[in-house]
């Protein structure tokens, strides 16, 4: 686990170049606190910080082949290296380091870009290959790991966080206001795109190709969680015996290991898998909330651990701490996501940290792929109507509400009303219509309540200027899907989980866990268990069951009832009381801040968005989206400032560079040796 960074192109690079590689991976000091390690060669520089989890005192990075003629930086896991190192061992591969990654260069020299098919894990990782002189960037199948890109001057820069590229001096912090509207409407940045003018994202399941001799650059897909086999058997066997291998295989590390662990089936699931897989060596991390004894599931999860007879460690955090550490908390996020329990996780991975514990797991993952969100379920309703071309019961019975309803009652009011009376979320949009849709769009993120606050508060707090510069963009086009649809479970299983299951939960995970140098496993979104989720789900529908019906049948051995029989939960925060003490703390800065300055809110705006105190209005529950990119913003933009300033100096990296690239004959040091690793001291 790491961070990593680099460049590459046909134009040779520069000490300039090497400098400004060198601050981005400064900047990723906190992804890998035990070391660093970097390559320069004529036309490709590689930089990386260490995390060590496996091989602790090798593995140093760059990793390379037998004769150096590869050269690798990695940030991940490939939790099936066992069995790969001993394949490859077998057909003759020699190994100088005990690293999992390290496989990745063996399965190359074998099958080329094709390697990535043979990884089960989460990476992404930066591969140069000297004989082709060509840089091979990936990313996981599900997203687990990030990768951002800036493209200029004929040559691609690659960093794991945002903050990094930004820390080179050469890109300007300029909101994109296209996706600074889908932000508003979906309390994130959906992929490929990032809310900073010139970064993108390497989409998950993807790899690039950089040929610096031609200046050629290939990017292509190569897995989609849609394109699964359909697959028959029993659904409870063939899950189980996903969830088994994935849970011994998660637990591999050198270093301790912990749970986030809360009152809800998902955690208790994992903390279950790995007390039998690893029994020992596994402690449960928990986080309350003082002053809210309503929602504190302290007293149950540490019920849940005496009963599996694990270590129990626990911390709470309380108002004055949210408002305090509000900023910090912001930043570390690396992108602009307002998930508001993001402060409970931030809080795990601080006592994690403290707790000398550098892997963490969590529950991440059932929820979207066993149907557990209503408004999901209710999605893929209404899209089947949509597709058949019929109307819904429910929205003919939304026309009645609306006319018989009076505009005075609190539209949340009415939708909870909705909800306990038959479930009308499909029909909610009829009732306090958007935009209409066209026919590639599915009913989907437009049913949920931040996607139509977003409609709604967009045109009334931003200024003219920045709703003219959105053009014709439409904040649908992440789940525009086109026609024929096909299999509307699977299609809708695939959408959820390339926006909210990736760019908030994985987003958000990775890089609050790694603000703290502490490494997120995530068992439920092996791609593996996906595949076989939406295999089945091709041949046996599940989405009729019931809530996570298929997933509560698998692990029903696992769990006593007591815990089964339990509501869903997780760790959820006080968020009435947190962004209300947020607005009053934060609030008048939104009135004379960057986004008023940069265009995107007017000041009557932001003004909407702190005066109103009814807990059900738009502006209200805008607010914390709002504050959140106006902290983001702040700081990033003074991150960019301060790099754009500060000489780059001189580099003393010359010896580095030589024609050769770098990948000298066996047995002797490489023309383009890297700067040796540098543990911490």
């Amino acid at each position: 686990m790491c961070g990593i960074c680099g460049v590459a192109g046909q134009r040779p690079l520069t000490p300039e170049d090497f400098a400004r590689v060198r601050r981005a991976n400064n900047a990723l000091l906190h992804r890998g606190p035990d070391g660093e390690g970097e390559l320069f060669t004529p036309h490709a520089a590689l930089a990386m910080r260490r995390l060590s989890i496996i091989d602790l005192t090798g593995g140093w990075q760059p990793l390379y082949n037998e004769d150096r003629s590869l050269a690798l930086v990695a940030n991940g896991e490939i939790y099936n290296f066992v069995e790969l190192r001993r394949d490859l061992m077998a057909r003759g591969h020699r190994f100088a380091t005990g690293s999992d990654c390290e496989t990745i260069l063996h399965l190359y020299e074998e099958r080329g870009t094709d390697c990535v098919h043979d990884l089960r894990g989460m990476f992404a990782f930066a591969l140069w290959d000297v004989p082709r002189r060509r840089l091979m960037l990936a990313r996981d199948r599900m997203g687990e790991k990030p990768l951002y890109l800036h493209e200029r001057d004929g040559r691609v820069w690659f960093s794991s966080e945002i903050k990094s590229l930004l820390a080179t001096g050469m890109i300007p912090f300029e909101l994109d206001p296209v996706v600074v509207n889908e932000f508003f409407h979906y309390q994130y940045i959906p992929e490929p795109r990032s809310v900073v003018r010139g970064i993108r994202k390497l989409p998950r399941g993807h790899l690039m190709l950089i040929d610096t001799d031609t200046g050629a650059v290939e990017e292509r897909c190569y897995w989609r969680l849609s394109d699964a086999p359909p697959l028959e058997g029993d659904p409870a066997t063939l899950i189980r015996g996903q969830l088994d291998q994935i849970g011994e295989m998660i637990m591999r590390s050198d270093v301790p290991v912990g749970v986030a662990l809360s009152a809800g089936l998902d955690s208790s699931t994992v903390a279950a898998l790995a007390a039998r897989h690893a029994p020992g060596k596994v402690h449960a991390l928990s986080i309350g909330y003082a002053g809210c004894p309503h929602m504190d599931e302290r007293a149950r999860a540490r019920e849940f651990a005496r009963h599996l007879g694990i270590p129990f460690i626990d911390d709470e955090i309380d108002l004055n701490d949210v408002v305090t550490a509000f900023p910090e908390r912001v930043i570390a996020r690396g992108d602009p996501i307002a998930d508001i329990s993001g402060h409970g996780y931030y809080a795990l991975s601080r006592l994690a940290r403290r707790s000398g514990i550098p892997v963490l797991l969590q529950g991440h993952g059932i929820d979207e792929l066993f149907w557990g969100y209503t408004w999901v379920r209710s999605a893929l309703e209404s899209t089947r109507h949509k597709a058949a071309g019929t109307r819904p019961a429910n929205r003919r019975l939304a026309r009645v509400l609306r006319r018989f309803f009076p505009k005075s009652l609190a539209r949340r009011d009415l939708r909870s009303w909705a909800y306990y009376v038959g479930g009308l979320l499909s029909g909610w949009r009829s009732v306090y219509p958007g935009r209409g849709y066209g026919p590639d769009v599915p009913d989907f993120y437009n049913l949920s309540e931040e996607f139509q606050m977003g409609a709604y508060a967009v045109p009334r707090m931003c200024t003219p200027e920045f709703l003219d510069r959105l053009g014709e963009a439409d904040a649908a086009e992440p789940f525009t899907v086109p026609r024929p649809w096909g299999d509307l479970g699977v299609m809708i299983t695939q959408l959820i989980c390339d926006t909210y299951l990736l760019e908030n939960g994985l987003a958000q995970g990775d890089r609050l866990a790694m603000s703290w140098s502490v490494e997120l496993r995530l068992p439920f979104v092996d791609y593996r268990l996906a595949e076989t989720v939406v295999g089945l789900r091709k041949t046996s529908p599940d989405d009729a069951l019931g809530p996570k019906a298929r997933f509560k049948e698998v692990v029903r051995d696992l769990l006593p009832g007591w815990v089964m029989d339990r509501p869903k939960t997780g760790f959820t925060p006080p968020t009435v009381e947190w962004v209300d003490a947020l607005r009053e703390a934060y609030g008048p800065t939104l009135k004379h801040g960057y986004l008023v300055s940069a265009g995107v809110l007017s000041r009557e705006g932001a003004a909407r968005l702190t005066g109103s105190h009814s807990r059900v209005s738009a502006w209200y529950l805008m607010l914390y989206k709002a504050l959140i990119l106006e902290w983001w913003s702040r700081q990033m933009a003074h991150l960019t400032a301060q790099a754009s300033v500060v000489p780059l100096g001189v580099l003393q990296a010359q010896a580095a560079v030589a024609s050769g690239g770098g990948g000298g004959p066996p047995g002797k040091p490489s023309p383009a040796s890297p700067r040796p690793m540098r543990p911490a001291a």
